[in-house]
């Protein structure tokens, strides 16, 4: 029963053996057929170990069971000179490359095994994240929206106190972190887009003229495309408002901030372009990563939560495309690549500006 439930788990390498067995016997009835049974024998015997990347123990113990087997044959047959000579340093020579391959490929085994490992324990953290930040945002709404509502009461009986006017603008904050830290714990799934027809150019208008009128920069506005795409609005508003956002953080009050839009190459590229500090090139790998600031020495006024750029960056995944950003020393760049299938009709730039106030 042990050596038939062998036979079932190792098929392969009974098959092989059998192989191996009858090209020997070949050899010792045709002495002639030396050279294409040994070389039969160990091109399966790569075949097999691929197959099967056995460890190292069992390899060692077949290529030594092999090699003796093989120098007993050549011995056996009653070669002279130096064929047989040759025959005899063959055959080492053969083993250790094969041991060379089998060192290799244990090497990769265990490198590959190292990555899965980590790409495991990345996706259990990531799932661990997402979850807490789901349940922290749902957790943290009622006592904030409870303590707005007593806030907003006593505004009433002492409209003048700047603690509460200080409280409440606190509380805005965290209900804005709130918001985002749902949106993000909620971009993977499949049920988070709610596609629409969006008609780009009336859509980047509103986003244009609503920020115009919030933050007093020399606003400029370009769309080099008309059409209509697919995608969520609400969503690609956030993600437009977050990189807007982060232009009006990073620049000055009479800097340069431009919305384009322009098709090409199967997608619609959304661009903001500011004339600030633009990016470190050390924070270039890790801008659209949660939490993180380009400037770690920015106040939490300037620098934010470090929620916007990931927001923007989980949108556009989630519409199968990807946000991306070019930095200069004149400022920043970042575009929200959407693939639309066929693409809307390029029309001649058409212009908006507005001059800070």
């Amino acid at each position: 029963m042990r050596a038939t439930g062998w036979l079932r788990r190792n098929r392969l390498e009974a098959c092989w053996a059998a192989l191996a067995t009858g090209a020997l016997v070949l050899v010792l009835v045709m002495p002639g057929s030396i050279r294409a049974s040994f070389d039969l024998i160990w091109i399966s015997l790569a075949f097999v170990y691929a197959m099967r990347l056995w460890s190292v123990r069992t390899a060692a113990l077949i290529l030594t069971v092999l090699s003796a087997s093989l120098v007993a044959v050549v011995i056996a047959i009653g070669l002279h000179g130096d064929e047989l000579w040759g025959r005899l340093i063959g055959i080492p020579f053969l083993c250790t490359l094969f041991a060379a391959m089998i060192w290799q490929a244990q090497r990769r085994k265990e490198a590959v095994r190292v990555v899965e490992t980590v790409a495991e324990t990345r996706a259990t953290l990531l799932e661990r994240q997402e979850r807490f930040l789901h349940d922290a945002s749902h957790e943290l709404r009622t006592p904030v929206t409870i303590a707005r509502g007593h806030l907003e009461l006593l505004r009433r009986e002492v409209p003048d106190a700047p603690e509460i006017v200080v409280a409440l603008d606190e509380l805005e904050r965290i209900e804005h972190i709130v918001e985002r830290l749902l949106l993000l714990a909620t971009a993977d799934q499949p049920e988070f887009l709610v596609l629409a027809d969006v008609e780009i150019e009336s859509f980047l208008e509103d986003v244009f003229m609503r920020w115009s009128e919030v933050a007093p920069r020399a606003w400029r506005l370009e769309i080099d495309v008309v059409g209509v795409v697919s995608a969520d609005p609400d969503a690609l508003r956030s993600a437009l408002d977050a990189l807007l956002e982060n232009a009006v953080k990073h620049t000055e009050p009479r800097d340069a901030i431009t919305l384009r839009a322009y098709a090409g190459g199967g997608e619609i590229v959304i661009e903001v372009a500011d004339e600030g500090c633009g990016v470190p090139p050390e924070a270039l790998g890790r801008i659209f990563d949660r939490f993180a600031r380009a400037d770690t020495s920015r106040t939490r006024t300037q620098g934010g939560a470090g929620l916007g750029l990931p927001i923007a960056d989980a949108i556009a995944k989630a519409h199968g495309g990807r946000c991306t950003v070019t930095s200069a020393e004149g400022g920043a760049t970042f575009a929200l690549r959407l693939p639309v299938g066929p693409l809307p009709q390029p029309v001649a730039p058409r212009l908006l500006e507005t001059a800070p106030l």
